[in-house]
């Protein structure tokens, strides 16, 4: 294995000090231009490549992101992430990308591991909100690390977040079943901890009560985002004394295992039974009964947590401002939800 190539070697080759190697690398406006394009083009003809932890040491910036997200293998995250991606890469950011997996323990290995990487900044959806990773966070703060909660968050002074205003997805979700003439409506909710999955019932419920419908605890189950979660929720819905005559769903994978049970048992949707989601995932609309769902316009949310975070940072230190964007919910009405003689 060839040995490293160092700016002393440079320095060697064209009898110059390692200093004036190291600060012509960095633009230092000090330096000739001459003098700088010829040690950049001795370092690139001995293949010279710079450490780039080292740099970010010493100049304290990195030029990388951090990206922390329950889960990539899921259409809503990974186009949050395109759109950090194409806001930040011509500002010259690169984006570490982490996963959770719904662990607070990894979550709070993945903030400690970004910090150790000397990332200008971290921007990420919560796994839950208890106060069990608080130190994690405060640390991020203390290093003057901008910090920034997309989709998920947490109340926590100086932290800015970029959501969308979930109580609103579940009322217009829930009044478009209402308008269909249901009068039955059930609500798939997932962890109330968390403040989407909470503001998404509270929207469900208003939505109820001012269209005079009475709120019947009954109908609300706590499901996780998944075919079988909504399966079996269903189940438990139908053999209710007056089972509903609609879902409103917090997750699209529910609604469809609610769609695929309903199906089994010869129920018609939506003539008998209607159904809506939350999230707008690429398969509601491609599906022969098309599912409506309401959309977290995912990439605007991830290109505005980039803006956010820009919004936050200068060439010298970090603006302490924090920024609470709500981007509004879109509801997409599809065929599960719309019956012909409404």
């Amino acid at each position: 294995m060839s040995e490293k190539i160092t700016i002393y070697d440079i320095a060697k080759k064209l009898n110059i000090t390692a200093a004036t190697v190291s600060r012509a690398l960095n633009n230092n406006p000090k330096i000739k231009d001459s003098t700088r394009e010829l040690v950049l083009e001795t370092a690139a003809s001995m293949n010279y490549k710079q450490n780039k932890l080292a740099l970010a040491l010493k100049s304290g910036k990195s030029n990388n992101i951090g990206v922390i997200v329950p889960r990539i293998d899921s259409n809503f995250f990974a186009s949050v992430i395109r759109g950090i991606e194409e806001e930040l890469y011509p500002h010259g950011y690169q984006v570490i990308i982490c996963q959770t997996h719904e662990n607070p323990k990894r979550e709070n290995e993945n903030l400690y591991t970004l910090i150790d990487a000397q990332v200008d900044g971290i921007i990420m959806s919560v796994t839950d909100v208890t106060n069990e990773n608080d130190n994690a966070f405060h640390n991020v703060l203390e290093k003057n690390v901008p910090l920034i909660f997309f989709d998920r968050s947490k109340h926590i002074d100086g932290v800015s977040s970029v959501t969308i205003n979930d109580f609103k997805g579940g009322y217009i979700a829930t009044k478009q079943l209402i308008n269909q003439g249901c009068k039955h409506i059930a609500h798939l909710s997932g962890d109330q901890s968390l403040e989407i999955f909470k503001n998404r019932f509270l929207g469900y419920k208003q939505a109820l009560l001012d269209n005079g419908i009475t709120f019947n605890e009954k109908y609300v189950i706590q499901s996780k985002s998944s075919l079988e979660a909504g399966k079996e929720a269903i189940d438990i819905l139908l053999e209710l004394e007056t089972p509903p005559d609609a879902v409103f769903s917090s997750s699209d994978f529910a609604a469809l295992g609610v769609i695929q049970e309903l199906k089994e048992r010869n129920i018609n949707i939506p003539n008998e039974f209607c159904v809506a989601g939350f999230s707008n995932e690429p398969f509601t609309k491609f599906m022969e009964l098309s599912i409506t769902s309401v959309d977290q316009s995912p990439l605007e949310m991830g290109r505005m947590s980039a803006r956010v975070f820009l919004e936050q940072v200068d060439k010298t230190e970090t603006i302490k401002i924090e920024k609470k964007v709500v981007l509004a919910p879109e509801l997409h009405i599809r065929k599960s939800s719309t019956r012909i003689n409404s």
